[in-house]
């Protein structure tokens, strides 16, 4: 077995400068942490065996004179500190410098009157503290869910393009979740400045634990329950090694499991005591030696590591029995025959088939020996691969799973991964829609030593969009009519895509009349006729307002001076009301001449919709104005009633 122990594993410098200042004050009368000095019970039972005791609120203070107070890495709030001052007790501060300096940072911008924003645990104490050194209003966010519920929250107060933001982070958050929080958050706000507050050492331990966890068999990761950077490496490490344990002592580490895995990871988080990770690395070791001690004692006929020939004698759903010539049979479990989870091996092979095998452990602890065929099958492929990378070849394989950090693909029985970034030229929130899924893509980069083999779809993507934009941009011409396809519709105007390039057909070229909501005329995937208004560099300006079709052309004639027409009220001002002839041409009815009466309102006498009757009364053309009147109909119909009374 190959053990691989992080360089970073244990305390962070913040961490071992609060435990040291801990035990320095261990001997003197009345001393106490503010919170636990470290997310680690054996440190804390050890200080407290010394007579370090731990308080959770100053209200447990005994009062004494002679009372010490230390303040843990996380920091505290800065009303807490005012209040041990005003207690006349002796602080001993143990703030980890890092966190020190947000607290710097968000007072500073606070009382320049930015609000704060903080991306981590709100329920966790360094947060707890940060937010008590702001002066202004704050935010807490960690996750992109939650990024994205504040900005709709802040986009409805009141010029809220006027306000101003600082956004911090907990120096342990996941730098990756970080960045992808950031952009949510800077793609909808204005005016947000960025500090960069996660510390190197967490970013370090983080980077390093999820490259180890990519080479290795089984993961350990060994820290306190309530260790916030602990349950993140947990969590990293968890998304590249399926085998991944979580581990406070050696107590909780069961040693059986790691009987038959070849390359083990060992790291922890930064409130572990260096003794802790000693007692599992020299464990691991010594589990290690006797591994090497059994495959010495069958080294004539088998060894660990072996590529061997054998037949197979029997088949199970989940498991295939293999006669390799040798004392013991030998077993392929069905993770050790495909990366394709679930499926039923008995559809897969038959009794009677020859089979090559790696010869993963020549006992398994039931007497058999363990075997692997999907090793063979990987080392065989890795030569495809090599060469794909050295020549850029297009490979394509299937979508198995999804996980945080992008897609992992399988290319016969060898699983590539593509990164959420490399996945498609554009942001993609959600990826479930490519599982199950064969795509197309290249390698980037090919390490099988280190289990690192990377696919990148978006150069491929970008490549085609180029070629196709091209090749649009080559045939297309302003006037020209175009056909294309909803892609994104806004509070401005529809997206097209034109095969090749977007085009924008904006809100005022959606109709000759009043378009209100894009979104109640296009949806996506809408088909879109239209013509080209206008093309600018990569941007094409469409429009469906073609020329031969403007209402104007004819309103000479149609809306001529004396002319009486119909048409709806469409709004109303307290000046009069605007009556729509056709799509395209809207009159205004002015209020002193809706009625001989006096009428202090439009709304006194019409409602929207309303279809009127009026008079054309003045037509301006150049400035595509009309103008009506009511209450010219009743001084025309006055005579004719006259002349019918006499």
């Amino acid at each position: 077995m190959e053990i691989i122990l992080a360089k970073s594993a244990g305390f962070c410098f913040g961490v071992q400068r609060a435990v040291d200042t801990a035990y320095k004050e261990a001997g003197k009368q009345h001393v106490y942490t503010y919170g636990p000095i470290i997310h680690n019970e054996e440190v804390i039972e050890d200080l407290r065996k010394k007579g370090v005791l731990v308080i959770e609120d100053l209200a447990e203070l005994d009062q004494q004179e002679d009372e010490t107070v230390i303040i843990r890495s996380h920091g505290v709030s800065k009303d807490v500190m005012e209040q041990l001052e005003t207690r006349h007790v002796n602080v001993v501060d143990a703030t980890c410098p890092f966190v020190k300096k947000i607290h710097t940072i968000v007072q500073d911008e606070s009382q320049k009157g930015n609000r704060i924003i903080i991306v981590g645990n709100k329920d966790h104490p360094e947060v707890e503290g940060i937010i008590g050194w702001c002066e202004t209003k704050s935010y807490t966010v960690q996750s992109v869910s939650e990024a994205e519920n504040l900005v709709k929250n802040i986009e409805n107060e009141p010029d809220f393009e006027h306000i101003n933001f600082s956004l911090v982070s907990q120096t342990t958050f996941n730098k990756n979740k970080f960045k992808d929080i950031v952009d949510i958050i800077r793609k909808k706000l204005y005016n947000v400045v960025v500090h960069e507050t996660i510390c190197n050492a967490t970013a370090v331990r983080q980077m390093e634990a999820r490259d180890i966890a990519k080479t290795v068999d089984a993961m350990i990761i060994i820290g306190g329950r309530n260790s916030s950077n602990t349950q993140k490496l947990y969590d990293i490490s968890k998304q590249e090694c399926e085998n991944t344990y979580y581990i406070q002592t050696l107590v909780d580490l069961d040693l059986t499991t790691f009987e038959s895995v070849s390359r083990v990871g060992i790291t922890a988080g930064a409130s572990t005591p260096n003794y802790i990770i000693k007692e599992v690395h020299s464990s691991m070791a010594e589990l290690s030696f006797e591994q090497m001690l059994e495959n010495d004692e069958s080294k004539a006929s088998i060894r660990q590591g072996e590529i061997i020939d054998g037949t197979i004698i029997g088949v199970k759903p989940d498991e295939i029995v293999v006669d390799i010539k040798y004392k013991s049979d030998g077993i392929i479990t069905r993770n050790e025959y495909t990366n394709t989870p679930n499926v039923d091996l008995t559809e897969l092979v038959k009794v009677g088939d020859p089979i090559t095998v790696k010869v993963i452990k020549t006992n398994d602890g039931e007497g058999q020996v363990a075997l692997s065929y999907k090793r063979v099958a990987a080392e065989k492929v890795n030569e495809k691969l090599e060469e794909a990378f050295n020549n850029g070849d297009i490979l394509t394989g299937k979508v198995v799973q999804v996980v945080n950090g992008g897609l992992n693909v399988l290319y016969e029985e060898t699983r590539i991964f593509i990164p959420a970034s490399l996945v498609s030229d554009l942001y993609e929130k959600n990826l479930d829609k490519y599982l199950d899924q064969n795509i197309e893509f290249q390698l980037t980069e090919f390490n099988p030593k280190k289990r690192r083999i990377i696919g990148n779809r978006k150069k491929l993507i970008v490549e085609r969009k180029a070629a196709a934009a091209k090749e649009l941009f080559e045939k297309i011409e302003v006037g020209m009519t175009v056909e294309g396809t909803v892609k994104n519709v806004t509070d401005f105007g529809a997206f097209i895509d034109l095969g090749g390039a977007d085009g924008l057909l904006h809100i005022s070229e959606m109709s000759w009349g009043r378009t209100e909501n894009p979104k109640k005329v296009y949806k996506v995937g809408d088909s879109v006729k239209c013509f080209i208004k206008e093309i600018n560099g990569d941007k094409i300006a469409l429009s469906v307002k073609y020329p031969d079709q403007n209402p104007w052309n004819d309103a000479s004639t149609k809306y001529a001076v004396g002319n009486v027409v119909t048409g709806k009220v469409a709004r109303m001002t307290d000046f009069g009301a605007f009556v729509q002839l056709e799509d395209g041409i809207d009159a205004l009815l002015h209020v002193s001449q809706i009625s001989k009466e006096h009428i202090n309102k439009p709304e006194d006498v019409l409602k929207i919709g309303q279809e009127i009757e009026a008079k054309v009364v003045d037509l301006n053309e150049a400035d595509k104005k009309i103008s009506l009147s009511m209450k010219a109909l009743l001084d025309d119909a006055e005579p004719q009633e006259e002349a019918t009374e006499e």
